[in-house]
């Protein structure tokens, strides 16, 4: 699985982080700090995910409260018809 680079990206995290994996996403303006990032799933990871029905998620939180998450597999969960505003 690696992070995906899509339209509304508009940062790059970790872009000279040679120990991390450098990720795309959307960053927004709004107060609550609300990032998005696209997955690919290899081949094998997508018959995985249809046999096991399992996404499993690691975050790195250095010793802070645990940030809320939501994951999808519809880009319209996410983003409303303007692709700018978060739709929850």
């Amino acid at each position: 699985m690696y992070p995906k680079k899509f339209p509304e990206s508009n940062v790059i995290f970790a872009e000279d982080q040679p120990e991390y994996r450098s990720m795309p996403a959307y960053k927004s303006d709004a107060p609550q700090g609300d990032v998005v990032t696209c997955w690919k799933l290899s081949l094998k990871e997508r018959i995985l995910a249809l046999i096991k029905g399992e996404i499993w998620v690691h975050t790195m939180n250095f010793d802070k409260p645990v940030s809320p998450i939501f994951i999808s597999v519809e880009k319209k969960d996410i983003f409303k018809e303007d692709k700018q505003q978060r739709k929850l």
